[in-house]
């Protein structure tokens, strides 16, 4: 097994706590009403702390995939989230798991800076190539951003 890791961070013009609980405490209400190819996300396990497991089920074309999304972490006071995705269709098969830990931060202008590791656990002698790393960063970073323009546009969330 190996690890990939990467670090990276996006910026957001709102505040930590709106998109924390934006991306981090409504997540499973929010998403799938702004990701047309999210349909359900529903707690299979515990209550949203640390432990809790979240089947998130989601849709490209015909093919229906779903993985589950493990909390690791959840401190609101700090705007830490961890979390992993575990197992599931939509996890290839050459990932054991993809772990993240991220901290929304204070940023210019009243906004936020996401600060963002991801951990992508191989299963035996799979590699990641930097595009596949690229990729998967832009996919993030699109999703922080599609939370930021829907915040802007609903002030009062």
């Amino acid at each position: 097994m190996g690890v990939f890791t990467q670090v990276y961070d996006t910026p957001a013009a709102v505040p930590p706590d709106r998109l924390f609980k934006a991306m981090t405490l409504d997540f499973h209400n929010l998403f799938p009403k702004l990701v047309d190819s999210f349909h359900n996300i529903e707690f299979t396990q515990g209550n949203g702390g640390p432990g809790t497991i979240k089947k998130i089920t989601t849709s490209e074309g015909e093919e229906t995939k779903y993985v589950l999304h493990r909390v690791d972490a959840i401190d609101v006071a700090t705007f830490v989230y961890d979390f992993s995705i575990i197992e599931g269709s939509a996890l290839p098969d050459t990932l054991k798991k993809i772990s993240f830990q991220s901290q929304l931060v204070e940023g210019p202008n009243g906004g936020t800076i996401r600060k963002v590791r991801v951990q992508y656990f191989t299963e035996g002698e799979a590699t990641l190539s930097q595009e596949d790393l690229n990729a998967n960063q832009a996919k993030i970073q699109g999703l922080v951003k599609l939370v930021e323009g829907y915040l802007l546009a609903n002030p009062d969330y």
